[in-house]
């Protein structure tokens, strides 16, 4: 394992397996989110799928990654590229996929806009998925 995915698991105070390990990698190897069945495969079935579902929760629980909704319901991750923690993530930001290459991606420059919710409302999270032709894909 890199350094890097060592010093990140200690970081979060997260104890070194190899399934985190081989989990950080694929996010570390990735340029778009990844999905639960993207990850199986990219670390080619090592783990039950309870096992990878935990590790991405503890994950997403500790700030390492991020939860991105998709229209059709189902979920994709993405590496945290602020420094999170388990009680504030900083991803606010506009995620993209294309229905083309099927990627999707974060778009850290493009903020969501500041949005007042009406009295007794408590935001915990926003998100906001944009569909479209990404710049690789031919048009």
């Amino acid at each position: 394992m890199a350094t890097n995915e060592k010093l990140s698991l200690k970081n979060y105070n997260l104890r070194h397996t190899d399934c985190r390990q081989d989990v950080l990698m694929a996010f570390s190897n990735s340029n778009a989110a990844l999905s639960h069945s993207d990850i199986e495969y990219a670390i080619d079935d090592k783990y039950d799928r309870v096992t990878i579902y935990r590790t991405l929760k503890t994950f997403v629980e500790k700030g390492i990654i991020h939860k991105i909704l998709e229209a059709d319901g189902g979920s994709k991750y993405a590496l945290c590229k602020m420094q999170c923690n388990s009680e504030d993530h900083h991803h606010d930001h506009v995620h993209f996929k294309c229905n083309s290459c099927g990627d999707t991606t974060c778009l850290e420059a493009i903020n969501i806009p500041s949005i007042t919710l009406p009295k007794g409302y408590q935001r915990q999270e926003i998100n906001l998925l944009i569909e479209g032709r990404c710049p690789n894909c031919p048009k």
